[in-house]
């Protein structure tokens, strides 16, 4: 078994400050929903490994009534800390938040987490 994607919200209109953090500030690419998904909003981000391979893949869903996930969130392996650190540079210098305090709480890795367009929580780490 394994994860096909991880869905999080956005409220209505929240789609381009979606685009600028998973797609800008992640590197990740939008791909187009299905056309009978389409009419609900929201869009879709995929990363892929140098073969094409689909490696992460994330829906992001309009939720009327939304709140963001302050502490649930999906975790982003990233392939070194040159790409942890360059990572977090980028979302950093594109204006989302990033914290290093729990660099290093987590056995074997180094981490961060961030808070996307519409402030969802999300982990960026990497062996150690």
């Amino acid at each position: 078994m394994r994860i096909h994607h991880v869905q999080v919200a956005c409220p209505p209109g929240g789609e381009d400050a979606a685009r600028r953090f998973y797609a800008d500030g992640l590197g990740m690419t939008e791909v187009p929903k299905p056309e009978e998904l389409a009419r609900r909003g929201g869009c879709w981000f995929r990363a892929y490994d140098d073969s094409g391979a689909v490696t992460a893949e994330i829906h992001v869903g309009v939720e009327e009534s939304f709140a963001p996930a302050r502490k649930a969130h999906p975790a982003f392996l990233l392939a070194s800390v040159a790409e942890l650190e360059g990572t977090a540079a980028r979302l950093d210098a594109a204006g989302f938040e990033v914290d290093w305090r729990e660099r290093d709480t987590f056995g074997g890795f180094e981490r961060c987490h961030t808070f996307d367009g519409a402030g969802n929580r999300v982990e960026l780490l990497t062996p150690a």
